[in-house]
């Protein structure tokens, strides 16, 4: 009779709650779309402007608990300060009087405990059921499906159903609130430490485990970039673990996944044929991958497509032929602490090694 009861005190919070917090929120100017983007790059990750049906169906168990949680802090502070004012001292003799001392009050030590547990109760049961509505959300047959592993401090990205391997940016359609519905489900795994997946306006955070497997999924209703970081301390570079998603019309997709399967074009001009000489004779080859070459590398990022890309290290820098340059000579300049060791490069090698980066596309 209870669980209930309770389920359905939250449908009818979540629904009272909507306009009153919404409303509060626009008053601060959290909901501030300007605030938000800058061209088709949503700059900031603004979990109360939800563009996907998870972060959406987050939205309202977080609204339930701000709104909650105000209620307590008002009435925590109303108190105090009732008390402060009601009970300061008035006079020399107030220091001298001990105030009356109440001890052993059923009604006092029954409120602070039966509240309380009944708040918690009604959030632990709206929680439950937006986690439940999430994970159980039905699998279409036209949903698009992604292995996702976390490294330090990048990600690895395949699409098992397209034959597509890439790194730190996730390419996806969009879908339509009443119409074409084409969500993107993600399996995933770690293959060191404990990292969490989260892109605030895509959907909530998700753990990556070693030896487990877990599941998130997203379903954009606005094309754009938005952007993600790694959410779980995971070492040195934590904070420099990014991650973009990349959202594309239907078409667009389709252009981005030919594009992708399209074998890449042998370089062409001394200096980028010298750089890829130079990227099979210095080992690169050992840690990364170029398909249709020898090199199957897999400890670092796949570098097939790596001139299709927006930035280099995980989003550290822009993919510019002088931010490669300086990757290329010094990576911790960039990303102090990270795995790909300096190769002492002369200024030769590493005119070539770019001019080669940039014709893999």
């Amino acid at each position: 009779m209870f669980p209930v009861v309770f389920y359905w005190l939250g449908k009818i919070s979540g629904a009272l709650n909507r306009c009153i917090v919404s409303a509060f929120l626009a008053g601060l100017g959290m909901c501030s779309a300007q605030a938000a983007e800058s061209g088709d790059v949503h700059l900031v990750a603004d979990i109360f402007r939800p563009l996907s049906r998870p972060a959406e169906m987050l939205l309202e168990p977080t609204q339930l608990v701000l709104l909650v949680t105000l209620g307590i802090f008002l009435v925590v502070v109303g108190v105090l300060v009732f008390v402060l004012i009601q009970f300061r001292p008035r006079g020399p003799e107030d220091h001298l009087t001990e105030p009356p001392q109440i001890y052993g009050s059923n009604n006092i030590e029954m409120a602070w405990t039966v509240i309380p547990c009944l708040v918690v109760f009604v959030l632990v049961l709206v929680s439950a059921r937006s986690i439940v509505e999430i994970q159980d959300a039905p699998v279409p047959e036209n949903a698009i499906h992604i292995r996702l592993v976390g490294h330090q401090w990048w990600w690895e990205i395949h699409y098992p159903e397209l034959g597509i391997t890439t790194a730190n940016e996730i390419h996806i359609p969009v879908s339509t609130r009443n119409g074409v519905q084409t969500p993107t489900h993600i399996q995933l795994e770690s293959a060191d430490v404990i990292h969490s997946f989260w892109v605030p306006q895509m959907a909530g955070k998700t753990d990556l485990v070693p030896n487990r497997i877990n599941k998130t999924w997203m379903e954009p209703f606005q094309v754009g970039t938005f952007l993600g970081n790694c959410a779980e301390y995971c070492g040195t570079q934590h904070a420099n673990m990014l991650l973009r998603v990349i959202v594309h019309e239907p078409k667009e997709f389709q252009k981005w996944v030919e594009s992708q399967k399209r074998p890449t074009a042998e370089p062409e001009g001394a200096l980028a044929i010298q750089g890829k000489k130079d990227f099979f004779d210095l080992s690169c080859i050992n840690c990364h991958t170029v398909d249709g070459t020898l090199a199957k590398g897999v400890f670092g990022p796949d570098l097939t497509k790596f001139a299709t890309r927006q930035t280099l290290g995980a989003g550290v820098a822009p993919r510019t032929p002088a931010d490669i340059r300086a990757w290329l000579a010094n990576p911790d300049s960039l990303k102090p602490g990270c795995y790909m060791p300096d190769m002492k490069l002369t200024p030769q090698q590493l005119d070539g090694l770019v001019a080669y980066l940039e014709t893999l596309k």
